[in-house]
Parts: C-alpha cells; structure tokens; sequence
C-alpha cells in the first residue's frame, strides 16, 4: 500500500514524499489507519519495522490549529536518544504543517529550556516517563487537553522499571482518550496495561518467520574470554567498517573497552545511561558525521539510536535476552540495505547460549574461523601498492629525492623507507592473535608447550584447582589451555601453550592464591631442591611424596590425595568415634 492512499493532508504527504517513503511497511499499513479513526491500538512489531512513521504520521495528522497552544499528544519513551529520535522525525513529517509543534522533554537537560518551549504551545510533547512527571508535578506541564498518549517500545519501559511512573501519568491524563502502545514483545505485564488502560483496543502483530532483518548476515567467533578485544580489533581490521557498533553488557565493560580501542589507535566513543547529556549528544553527534568509527554502547542505547549507514554490529558480549539481540543487530541492514554482525563467544556454554538465539530469531548465525592477521596484512600491502601506483609524483617529490641521493640514499631504499613507516602506520592496530590449541586431549590437541614456575607449593596447602582458577580468572582462557600441574614443597610448574606465554605472564603479574601473593615466571628447567617427585601432579596421574606407590588413574575427587591415604584417614577417624562413643 501507498502512503498516498492514506487518508492524509497534502502538507504531510508532501513531507512523507520527500523523505523517499512511498509503500509503507506492514506495521504502518496495519496500524495508521486505525489510528487515524482514533481506536486504541496494540502494536507488535520488532525494531527497524518503521513504527515510529506508524504512530508519528497519525499524531501529526491530529494536530489542529485549536491546538495552537496546549498539549494534544503525549508520546512516552525508555531512553533521551529514542525521545530525541522520535522529535526529530516529527519534525520531519511536519515540516510544511505550520500548527504541529514538538517539545523533547527528557532528563539531563536544561529544565528552564523545556519549560519554555512547553510554554511557546507545544502540542506533541515527546519525553522520558521521568522527566514528564517532573513537569506535570511543577505544572509546566498541563494534561486536561491530551486526547492521546502513545508508549512507545513499553516492553523496554517496563524492564527499566518504569511501571510505577507510567500508571501515575495515566492518572493525570482525561479518561476519554487514544492510548496506543507499541512493543515489541508482550509479556504479561503489558497485557495488564492494556486491559486496565486501554478501550477495546485493536492489537496488530507482524507475522513473520524469519524475526531479524534478512539482510543482515550473522557470523560468530569462538575466542578465549580474555582475548575478546584481540579477537575484536582483529575483526575490525579485517573488514574495515567506516560506521560500526559494539556491545556490552555493562557499563563498566563500555568504558574499558573503549579506552582499549582508543590506545590501538581506532577512532571510538562509548555510550551509556552514567554519561550526561551533553556528553551523550556530543558521542552520537561525532558517530552520525562519521568522526568516530566505532561506537561501544549497552543494550538500552540500542533502543535509542537510529544512525543510518551502520555497516557492522559487533557483540561483544552474548546479550542478556534474546529480544536485545534482535534490537542489537537491527542497527545494520536498515532501509533496505545490506548489514553485517558479528558475536564472540568463549566456551560451550555461551555457545549454546548463541545457538539459542539462532532458534528464537529462526536465523542462521554462521560459526566461522578468525582471520588470519597475516592475511589482513597482506591486504594491507596491496592497498599501499595500489595507492601509490595512482598517484602522481609532484616536481617537488623528485627534488626531494635527488638531495636524497646526494646524501648517499638511493632511491630504492629512500622508497623502502616509506613504505616501511606507510605499513607501520598501516599495521599497528592490527593486534598479533593465535588461538592456542588445547594441551589435553580434543580435537586440536598437540600444541607446542612450555612451563610457568609459581613461587608456591604444598606448604601453603595448594592444589591444582586453586592454581587452575586463579590463572583461568587472570588470563580469561579456559582449563583447557592449561596442561600438568606438578605441585612441590615450596614450587609449582604450570604447563601452557608456547603461543600464549608473553600473553600469561602479562596478566599474572599480580596473581594472588587463596590469600597468597604469587610469582609466576618462565622456568629454567632446573631441577627442585631434593629431586622429589611432586604430590600432586595435574593430568591423570596422582603421586605421594617419594613416589613408589601404584598411581591412581581416577581424577582427583580427594584434593589432589592418594585415595588410599583418604580412606585410611577415614577407617581411623571412624574407629576413634566409635570408641569415644563406647
């Protein structure tokens, strides 16, 4: 359907035509002319599905000139950047409509500037349920003339637990009136909201059997956890996105990730709910010109940013809902255009965790191998070799390279020069990244290993899975990429990958065990005072002191013990019950 077969003024027709919008997409087809009736309406559709032309066009289309200088229609949003959002395509739908005026009201900005639009005869207010109460608690904002209210992405509303804020806004509002509320999913407490709130409303909900964008190709990478921002830098070397997004689950994440990025030279920003305002416009104003090239944001501004031209979606971790990954990767492949995202797991679990995902959004999410970086290096080179082959040398260049060559530098290796600090620019944020194989027994078994010494042992009562947590939580790999553990008086090798050994000991720097302070360093190969074969040997073997007793091949459920010694531990300890009882 045309949006010109809507029932619609010629000033937003115009504007709508301008924008390049001429067939609506099915929510808009489904939805605007049941609200151009004025019926309440229930809309569930996923991001990027054009709901804010749904909802925006019919409550531009009420605006009269009578309401010139009240408020007619309330729209209530989870985030500034999705109020912001939704003013701003208002703005656009408006533009030849002269009565249609927009007020954003949200928090971390300037109270005494909203109050004076609001006063100007805003008539379509745009806010967050926070700072709307604000104003209806300070009278700047005036609700008996609203005849509709219109909560856009409720679901999210909900989650950030502002249920409370939404039902006492109701509350104020005139009970003859639209409400229309736009989800993308519909749990119960939505439900309770629409039957308590709503007037025989009309739900609309998007079929479709495939959740995500078509558009957009899905691709994952398994990594050891510490050796996410390697795999990430990796990543964005190899494709090279000119506007990319990244997310983490947290706040803290965003932060440290983005000073990260901006140490290896990549032009990134982050976003979240801790950040004022006018930092916040700052980030997304540099994203939406293209000054920063990566944006690393959490899950809530994924609800509130509408940037076109985002060419890759990078997860950085595995969303905490399987709603959110949709909303993530629903930034690419909009409008019609090809999109691309990437997600990292480390273990089987998150995984699995992914392959969940895959079955809910009824896509296919392809497990692929890294990049190799010598590849991306390679590239690299052809790229300078190419640009140099299409350029011009300018009179100046051969001057310069004549006194060159009075210096006693030829010209080939004036030229080697150059392209020695060409590719080292080139290069450096491209982080050096071999995945170690696994030491013990799977599928890529075999890697070529060494040994770590820890200033540790027996003495201090250790054993192997106190030294095996403390390094997987250090470095982020897994138990897997750790071999034997031979355990001595006052000693411990570790066996690791060769491949991972400057990575180990750069994170083991300050490794505290079981209250400890712990000095791991490369071992010499020397043999420990004594000569004495460990206790506790990682692997399949347990040894006592001295040796001479049969191994036991179970793995260790006694703490690293000989299972004989336990159960003659045991045999005593119970007699000497017995007999105290007696």
């Amino acid at each position: 359907m045309q949006f010109n077969e809507l029932n619609l003024s010629e000033e937003l027709l115009r504007a709508v035509e301008e924008l390049g919008y001429t067939e609506m997409t099915e929510i808009q087809e489904k939805s605007i002319p049941l609200l151009l009736e004025g019926r309440d309406v229930i809309g569930r559709s996923a991001t990027g599905t054009g709901k804010t032309a749904a909802f925006g066009l019919p409550a531009a289309e009420s605006i009269t000139e009578s309401d010139s200088r009240s408020p007619a229609v309330l729209i209530l949003c989870p985030t500034r950047e999705l109020a912001l959002q939704g003013a701003g395509e208002l703005r656009k739908f408006s533009r030849y409509k002269r009565c249609v005026r927009t007020c954003a009201v949200y928090g971390g900005a300037s109270m005494d500037k909203q109050i004076s639009e609001l006063k100007r005869g805003a008539n379509i207010i745009i806010g967050t349920p926070g700072r709307v109460m604000d104003h209806i608690r300070r009278r700047t904002l005036k609700t008996d003339t609203i005849r509709t209210v219109i909560l856009d992405e409720a679901d999210e509303m909900l989650n950030m637990g502002f249920r409370e804020d939404i039902e006492t806004i109701l509350s104020y509002l005139p009970e003859e009136r639209q409400t229309v509320l736009f989800s993308a999913t519909m749990p119960e407490e939505i439900l309770a909201l629409t039957k308590k709130y709503q007037n025989d409303p009309v739900q609309v909900k998007i079929k479709s059997a495939q959740k995500t964008a078509p558009l957009i190709e899905q691709y994952c990478y398994e990594v050891p956890m510490g050796r996410k921002t390697d795999a990430l830098r990796l990543l964005i070397a190899a494709y090279t996105p000119a506007s990319a997004m990244v997310f983490c689950n947290t706040k803290s994440m965003v932060d440290q990730l983005t000073e990260q990025l901006c140490a290896a030279g990549i032009s990134a920003a982050g976003l979240h709910g801790d950040m004022k305002q006018a930092q916040r416009t700052h980030v997304m104003n540099g994203f939406k010109s293209k000054r920063i090239a990566v944006l690393v944001a959490t899950d809530v501004a994924a609800r509130g940013i509408d940037v076109s031209g985002v060419d890759a979606v990078f997860n950085y971790d595995i969303p905490q809902d399987n709603e959110y990954y949709i909303h993530r990767i629903g930034r690419t492949g909009r409008a019609g255009k090809t999109g691309t995202a990437y997600t990292l797991v480390s273990g089987r679990r998150q995984l699995n965790e992914l392959r969940d995902i895959a079955g809910y959004t009824r896509s296919e999410i392809h497990e692929m191998p890294l990049p190799d970086r010598s590849a991306i290096v390679e590239a690299r080179q052809n790229a300078v070799l190419e640009g140099i082959a299409l350029q011009e040398a300018g009179k100046s260049a051969y001057d310069m390279a004549d006194r060159l060559a009075e210096m006693g530098i030829d010209y080939r290796e004036a030229c080697a020069r150059l392209l020695s600090e060409k590719l080292k620019a080139e290069t450096a944020a491209i982080p050096e990244f071999d995945i170690p194989r696994p030491i013990r027994k799977g599928k890529r078994s075999g890697a070529k290993t060494v040994k770590l010494e820890l200033n540790i042992g027996r003495s201090r009562r250790m054993a192997p899975n106190f030294i095996l947590g403390a390094l997987a939580d250090a470095t982020g790999l897994s138990g897997q990429d750790f071999g034997k553990i031979d355990i001595f008086d006052e000693h411990t090798t570790v066996e690791i990958p060769e491949a991972e050994t400057d990575y180990i000991l750069e994170n083991t720097g300050s490794l505290r065990i079981n209250g400890n302070n712990v000095e791991v360093k490369l071992w010499d190969g020397k043999t420990f005072k004594g000569g004495q074969k460990p206790r506790f040997k990682g692997g399949s073997d347990r040894y006592t002191k001295g040796g001479g007793r049969k191994p036991d091949r179970r793995r260790s459920a006694y703490g690293g013990r000989d299972r004989a010694d336990v159960f003659s531990d045991y045999t005593a300890n119970r007699r000497k019950r017995v007999k105290n009882k007696g």
